[in-house]
């Protein structure tokens, strides 16, 4: 294959990465855009094995077999539950292969045309320092992304003194002995710029609240884009450099766009974070600084209010998901219609652990589009609705929000769910939410709480109903 029609290829594979972005960007079409994303990197991956750069396949095929083994298992065991750290494990993969890529152009340069050792060209040297210290810091900090989500370190923000100059300073330190490495091509150096850049990924992501980490995965996938378009350069691939570009600008507004839905500035995530301990209450309904007990209710409480309601919000959150309760859900919505009764869902913009999360959830169960409705657009109508039906959500509906300065949330938009006439809670206990505050809504007249599993409690429901 000529180098035109290589390059035409990859053009080829761009475009319909484009569309695949544009797809994903709404349900109605995220199949389309799905589909639009494989067919781009089978086009890639195609023209890059008929490349004429290509000189044997032995270890190409060992790689795609032992991969997509994997790939394959991953994804026919994975649930859904556990897709933000699945996709955190994903980008310190793509972090940790920009680094080996850059390893290998520095110990072997004439086999990526970028000149000889010793001698290796000047801008190469910049491109790939840049393309390994963004990749370092994406797989390290994927790690811990990782740890966090899946429950084997604490959600916690770990901090230390000085913890923000220190980060500081070692960045500089990165930056000084990149220019330094340009200079003089020491091997040495190199491996200290990626051992510096995985404590700086480290250091970077332990300080950020559980809160925060739908963002966090948002901006790693952001990083993983960066490294790609860095290596791409050393490569000189332009498929490389345009992919990588698409996934670094997409995952960064996508960053700024969570962080405007819960008025935080994007640096006070990166650098910052947030996250408080939990105010300590008592597994009985009643907090330890002796707040009057939650009010409690049956499956056939919650089965009476519903069904004498005219309109009713269902919004969904993480415990929907460990529940696996979205099938369930939709039987008792699909009930509810049936007699007549005006059910729409509510989706914060950082509801569950990563962006759509809830959004994928209802997809699968089958839920309307048209009946799935962003913050913005149905906030105004909590005040209008009989009952407010909140399936494992927490912090999303937490009014310390707007009522606590001192709260770690406080100038978060949230679902305005105290306002409906009743608010139905579906909890297994009344521990905080990933931010680690109480919910006072939880104490309020107005409020009943289900405990127990989501998917159990929706079935209860429908049964009662009949």
């Amino acid at each position: 294959m000529s180098s035109n029609i290589l390059s035409f290829c990859y053009l080829i594979a761009s475009i319909f990465f484009i569309m695949a972005l544009r797809g994903l960007s709404s349900p109605k079409t995220s199949l389309a855009g799905n589909s639009y994303g494989k067919a781009g990197m089978l086009v890639a991956i195609g023209a890059t094995l008929a490349s004429p750069l290509v000189l044997t396949y032995n270890w190409i095929i060992s790689g795609l077999v032992i991969g997509g083994a994997i790939g394959i298992l991953i994804a026919k065991r994975i649930q859904m539950t556990a897709l933000p750290q699945l996709v955190a494990g994903f980008h310190s993969l793509v972090g940790l292969a920009a680094v080996f890529v850059a390893l290998a152009a520095l110990a072997s340069p004439e086999s990526f045309g970028i000149g000889v050792p010793g001698r290796i060209h000047l801008s190469s040297l910049i491109e790939m320092s840049l393309g390994v210290v963004i990749g370092a810091i994406t797989f390290s900090g994927s790690v811990v992304a990782f740890l966090k989500l899946q429950g084997l370190i604490s959600g916690k923000p770990v901090r230390f003194p000085f913890l923000h100059l220190f980060n500081a300073l070692l960045f500089v330190l990165i930056v000084v002995i990149t220019v330094i490495f340009a200079m003089h091509e020491s091997h040495q150096l190199f491996l200290i710029i990626i051992m510096l850049s995985f404590i700086l990924g480290v250091t970077l992501i332990v300080p950020i609240g559980g809160a925060d980490m739908p963002v966090i995965v948002s901006m790693l996938n952001s990083y993983s884009g960066w490294a790609a378009v860095g290596i791409g350069f050393t490569l000189e691939n332009n498929l490389l450099i345009i992919t990588g570009s698409l996934v670094g600008s997409s995952g960064a507004i996508l960053s700024y766009i969570m962080c405007k839905g819960m008025n935080r500035s994007l640096l006070n995530v990166i650098f910052g974070g947030f996250g408080t301990t939990a105010t300590p209450i008592s597994s009985t309904g009643v907090s330890t600084e002796g707040r009057t007990p939650a009010k409690t209710g049956s499956a056939i409480d919650a089965a009476y209010l519903l069904s004498n309601s005219k309109s009713v919000i269902i919004v969904p959150g993480y415990g929907m998901a460990v529940a696996q309760a979205q099938h369930a859900l939709r039987e008792m919505v699909d009930m509810l219609v049936q007699k007549g009764i005006k059910v729409r869902y509510a989706i914060h913009p950082v509801a569950g652990r990563m962006p759509g999360h809830m959004n994928v959830l209802l997809a699968e169960a089958n839920v309307p589009y048209e009946s799935v409705f962003e913050l913005e657009d149905i906030n105004s109508d909590f005040s209008d609705t009989d009952v407010a039906f909140v399936i494992g959500a927490n912090d999303v509906t937490n009014p310390v929000a707007k009522s606590d300065p001192d709260s770690p949330i406080y100038g978060m938009p949230i679902l305005d769910v105290a306002k409906a006439r009743m608010t139905v809670f579906v909890k297994r206990s009344l521990s905080p939410g990933y931010a680690g505050i109480d919910n006072d809504l939880f104490y309020r007249e107005s409020t009943m709480m289900l405990f127990g599993d989501a998917k159990k409690v929706c079935e209860e429901i429908v049964k009662s109903s009949d």
